[in-house]
């Protein structure tokens, strides 16, 4: 297998070509920034310059990496009225992100303070555009799973309980099919010793908490990790009470730990069933306090268990390196081509920002159509982030999956309950937590998000919009069931700029008027329907400030919030009759928001 690596798209000179054509349009709030795509690039990064001073990052406070997978970006950081210009970098290899020249410089341009501000979004229901890809429903991250045995209580709740209850609902309302089976080989499963210097393998913890997942409905990817303090070349290096952070003190200790693991669990369950699991290779090597290795350790840690998968199970998908921030791609690949390890998927993290395309970089390797996993996605790093809980986040999810639709296989968010200890037990109901839903399993903003996309129809449909901040801030997702005649689209408004939460002047200016344009629908009469999730509605925390909730809520609190636990309507039902096939309605949205827009013939 022939590499040519990360810089495969230089032109017949050697030349790695930049980003040209650079486009801005000043917006109430913002400038939109668009640009001509670089081949072979994973991602961009947009800089911004004042006057003639030095080009910087637009950093939207991601805490991650700040590139984003593609034009258009809109710059809400910057201050109305100042004039400015930009410029984008391309990022070909994630390891080096100022690897590559930046581009020409745009043209001056300033944000407007002020002014009307709309969007039109049209959508033809009569010119299907393909099938709708749902990245959410391969997989959603967890806590620990052995969590699921787990007495303990948090919220008034059984943590066990209260995780099985998160898990369950994901996968019935938002059709989420895995759950990655974080830390699996910890010692608080049990599953290696030594009796007098000699290995001992008890899968019995393994076997419980599979048998408290099977009535969720999901299946496990199992991330194998973290280094059984028995098996460890250094003990000490403790990254949860589970487990620690070292390789192992023997090769060929982990070897047979992994591969007996494995024919136990196809003795368990069998080849069909097993097939449609998952195997990871450890989690974010890259990152001290997961891993005190080397780089070439892990490559090791990847060869020698991606092997002992493969002779135990044959058809068990194994894959990583599952990092994060999308380091360590092109040296993993590099890697795998020169071993010959196994490699069915590729899996890496990122947070704050979209998915990068490494869509390039396996075709770079000759690895075209290998199955891209992002096993851990989210707005924030940072477990207690505000922006965990925030209806910005929820734009944040749409985006994301609006963007990886029909380029990865799976854009699983990180996590799916609040239950959660890793990096610390919930005190309050509202505390920032990684959860979709909340102790209790109330549903969060980025819960309502994905419920909402998971109300999409089967088929597509072509959308045009237009206008200040038309799929920059405000974009669509439009789709049509052949079967029902059903349209649905979801419609948001939403900045990657996380520094909004802080400035409720500048949400406020980049609210926008929008009107919904719907043609090729039947002569017949509709039902309309429109759901709304914004800082008010449909939102866990206006809820509970609604409420008066302290902390945990009272017992009248959890029934209140208990009741409230729904996408509400944001006008009443209505029929309506299209005008020669052609309907228009008028939705404020302001920043953050998002609704969904169904109708369905009578």
């Amino acid at each position: 297998m022939t590499t040519t690596g990360p810089r495969a798209a230089a032109d017949g000179h050697g030349r790695t070509p930049t980003a040209s054509g650079i486009r801005v349009r000043a917006g109430r709030g913002q400038v939109d920034v668009d640009w001509d795509p670089v081949p072979g690039a994973a991602g961009y990064l947009v800089h911004r310059a004042d006057g003639d001073g030095p080009y910087r990052v637009v950093d939207h406070r991601g805490g991650d990496l700040l590139a984003v997978p593609g034009p258009p970006y809109a710059d809400t950081t910057v201050e109305p009225g100042r004039t400015v210009r930009y410029a984008v970098r391309p990022v070909h290899d994630p390891d080096r992100p100022d690897g590559d020249p930046l581009g020409p410089a745009s043209a001056p341009v300033a944000a407007r303070a002020d002014g009307d501000a709309f969007v039109e979004v049209d959508v033809d229901a009569a010119s299907p555009a393909g099938p709708l890809h749902r990245p959410w429903r391969d997989m959603v991250g967890s806590e620990h799973l052995s969590l699921l045995l787990s007495p303990d209580r948090v919220g008034g709740e059984p943590m066990g309980a209260g995780l099985a209850a998160a898990l369950g609902r994901v996968h019935r309302e938002l059709g989420v099919r895995r759950v990655r089976a974080h830390g699996i080989l910890g010692d608080d499963l049990g599953v290696y010793r030594e009796v007098d210097g000699r290995p001992v393998h008890d899968f019995t913890g393994v076997d419980a908490v599979l048998d408290a997942l099977a009535p969720t409905g999901l299946r496990p990817v199992l991330e194998l990790s973290f280094m059984p303090r028995a098996l460890a070349r250094d003990p000490s290096r403790v990254v949860t009470a589970a487990g620690v952070s070292s390789p192992p003190k023997d090769w060929d200790r982990w070897a047979a730990l992994v591969g007996d693991l494995v024919r136990h669990l196809r003795a368990r369950v069998g080849d069909a069933e097993l097939r449609q699991w998952a195997v990871e290779v450890w989690n974010e090597p890259d990152l001290d306090c997961f891993w005190t290795g080397s780089r070439e350790d892990y490559l090791r840690m990847y060869d020698v268990t991606a092997r002992a998968v493969r002779a135990a199970c044959p058809g068990l998908p194994v894959g990583g390196p599952a990092t994060a921030a999308t380091k360590w791609i092109e040296p993993f690949l590099d890697h795998v081509d020169a071993s010959g390890a196994p490699l069915d998927f590729l899996s890496t993290h990122v947070y704050g920002s979209p998915p990068l395309d490494l869509r390039a970089a396996l075709s770079r390797h000759g690895r075209d159509g290998t199955p891209l996993l992002w096993t851990e996605w989210g707005p924030s790093p940072t477990h207690f982030a505000p922006v965990n809980d925030s209806v910005l986040s929820a734009a944040f999810v749409a985006t994301g999956m609006r963007e990886a639709a029909d380029r990865v296989d799976a854009l699983a968010c990180w996590v799916a309950s609040d239950h959660f200890e890793e990096l610390g037990r919930p005190p309050a109901l509202l505390h920032g937590g990684f959860g979709l839903l909340s102790v209790g399993a109330l549903g969060k903003p980025r819960f309502w998000a994905l419920w909402m996309l998971e109300r999409l129809g089967p088929v597509q449909l072509p959308v045009r919009l237009a206008g200040d901040g038309a799929g920059t801030l405000v974009r669509a997702w439009p789709s049509l069931d052949p079967e029902t005649g059903r349209v649905a689209v979801v419609l948001w408004n939403g900045t990657l700029d996380q520094g909004v939460l802080d400035r409720p002047a500048q949400r406020r200016r980049l609210g926008r008027a929008v009107r919904l344009r719907l043609g090729g629908l039947g002569s017949g009469p509709y039902e309309v329907r429109h759901r709304r999730l914004d800082d008010e509605t449909s939102n866990l925390a206006a809820t509970a400030r609604r409420l008066g909730v302290d902390g945990w809520p009272t017992d009248e609190q959890w029934a209140g919030l208990r009741a409230a636990d729904t996408l509400a309507d944001a006008a009443p039902r209505a029929t309506v009759t299209p005008d020669d096939g052609r309907l228009s309605l008028p939705i404020a949205l302001p920043l953050p928001a998002l609704s969904l827009v169904e109708l369905t013939p009578r």
